[in-house]
């Protein structure tokens, strides 16, 4: 009797579905988002794959979550998968490829390296149509700036994480994104 009880309460799935087949591989999440960085012009591209390159070796144990939102592409670098905890994303906007600093407001910076005013991001520019600059994340001071908002994070990266890829919002009635022309 126990058992036919227990059976009714879990959750009916079509026939041929099972509960681990209803949430993405991360194969599938890797393939999705190789789509979506597709979508931009190659040399865009090409430099956003570098800089992801290179953040997820400065964060190893980071969930990265990903939003295919309307005519930007944004990857959050954070330590669980609540967006209020991410602390860095890579943000592409048409003909760009910027790091955002999403606790970034209190950060000390004498350099004057990041940009922006609001109450909590900050960002660094890293790719502005036709102007590379594939040694940004190279560049020590943008390493601290990198550090320091790691060690004043509201939630610490756990040590010894493994990297997680999540999609985060995909819908088949977004506007296209806007590209230079040409580009499909």
């Amino acid at each position: 009797m126990a058992n036919a009880k227990s059976s009714k309460a879990k959750r009916k799935l079509p026939i041929g579905r099972s509960q681990a087949s209803l949430v993405p591989s991360q194969a599938d999440a890797e393939a999705q988002l190789d789509s979506f960085l597709a979508k931009y012009d190659p040399e865009v591209e090409t430099f956003a794959r570098s800089a992801l390159t290179k953040m997820r070796k400065l964060i190893p144990g980071a969930i990265e979550m990903v939003y295919d939102n309307y005519n930007w592409l944004v990857i959050g670098f954070s330590p669980s998968e609540r967006p209020s905890e991410a602390i860095f994303s890579i943000v592409l906007p048409p003909g760009r490829v910027t790091l955002c600093f999403l606790q970034g407001a209190g950060l000390p910076d004498p350099a004057r390296r990041l940009q922006g005013s609001g109450n909590a991001v900050r960002n660094i520019r890293l790719y502005n149509a036709g102007e590379p600059d594939a040694k940004v994340l190279d560049d020590p001071e943008v390493r601290a700036l990198i550090n320091v908002a790691l060690n004043r994070a509201k939630v610490p990266m756990p040590a010894g994480a493994r990297r997680k890829l999540i999609i985060k919002s995909i819908s088949a009635k977004q506007r296209p994104r806007l590209l230079p022309a040409g580009k499909k």
